[in-house]
């Protein structure tokens, strides 16, 4: 856990002893299915329902969490087909934030929207997932984002900190391997969860890790006190990211990096000197044309 969470946590124990500690995250989850027709709606509801419970009741880590601790995120499955009555496939969308010191804002962390997504599911089933196996592709989906949220989650409150996570995710991936469906391994298209994991466990992407820190811990969490400051360390970060496009431009990663960030930045550098913007906007422009768009308002 980061050293702010295991602080705040002592604290807490020290004070009240037998306070009551809650799981990591706090899901929303939504199943939505407007093209099939061939599967009544309460299977859906009963879906939606054993992803939440999944997610927001299973024991993720270690580590004890308070309630304002929790990991705010949301899970939207979108079901594009139903082959049979019990087997499914479509997309997931999956979306976390973590809370800015000094602030009610809530900054994303981790954007992805996966779309091949295929598993089997019976309503009054739960889902029983374990690191050792793979057990079905549902339970791994869900495990696997499970470990990929919290890893990011701690990698912005300390330098590095989201690795044992991002190693039981890869865990998850090793286990997939021979299972069939989609999306775990290298062959194929490289905007996958195999792709995800490897890259951002490479030397080649450590500067993204160190760069998520310094975005969080030392840009958003000191905005309310210095935001000058908060924006020059965020650009420092931001400009640190040209070495892995120069390595590997256009990576997954990355991309995922700036479909949370993009938006934001654009907001938090729009009271910017001019000077100030131009420096963001010239390397976001370099390193995430895909969003050049956007970043055309800093100096429009």
């Amino acid at each position: 856990m980061t050293l702010f969470k295991s602080t705040l946590v002592a604290c807490l124990l020290g004070l009240f002893g037998s306070a009551v500690f809650a799981q990591e995250f706090n899901c929303n989850v939504s199943v939505i299915a407007p093209q099939v027709s061939n599967v009544e709606a309460d299977v859906f509801q009963a879906l939606e329902e054993v992803m939440a419970d999944f997610m927001n009741t299973r024991k993720w880590t270690d580590d004890a969490f308070d309630v304002d601790e929790r990991i705010e995120c949301s899970i939207q499955l979108t079901i594009s087909e139903a082959p049979t009555q019990t087997s499914f496939r479509g997309s997931l969308q999956i979306q976390s934030s973590r809370p800015v010191y000094h602030s009610d804002y809530k900054t994303p962390v981790f954007t992805v929207n996966d779309q091949d997504v295929a598993f089997f599911f019976t309503p009054n089933n739960f889902i029983t997932f374990g690191l050792d196996q793979h057990r079905d592709n549902l339970s791994s989906l869900l495990g696997y984002y499970a470990y990929m949220m919290l890893a990011f989650d701690y990698d912005t409150f300390e330098l590095e900190g989201g690795t044992p996570f991002f190693l039981k995710a890869q865990t998850v991936v090793a286990n997939a391997q021979n299972a069939g469906e989609g999306g775990w391994t290298a062959s194929g298209d490289q905007r996958n969860r195999f792709a995800l994991v490897e890259n951002i466990l490479s030397q080649t992407f450590k500067p993204l890790r160190k760069a998520a820190y310094e975005y969080h811990r030392q840009g958003m969490d000191l905005a309310y006190e210095d935001p000058t400051l908060a924006r020059q360390n965020i650009s420092d970060a931001i400009v640190a990211l040209r070495t892995i496009h120069q390595i590997k431009p256009s990576s997954y990663n990355m991309q995922l990096f700036f479909l949370a960030k993009a938006d934001e930045l654009v907001n938090l550098f729009g009271p910017a000197e001019q000077e100030e913007k131009l420096r963001v906007f010239n390397i976001l422009k370099l390193i995430d044309p895909g969003n050049i768009s956007k970043y055309d308002k800093l100096v429009g």
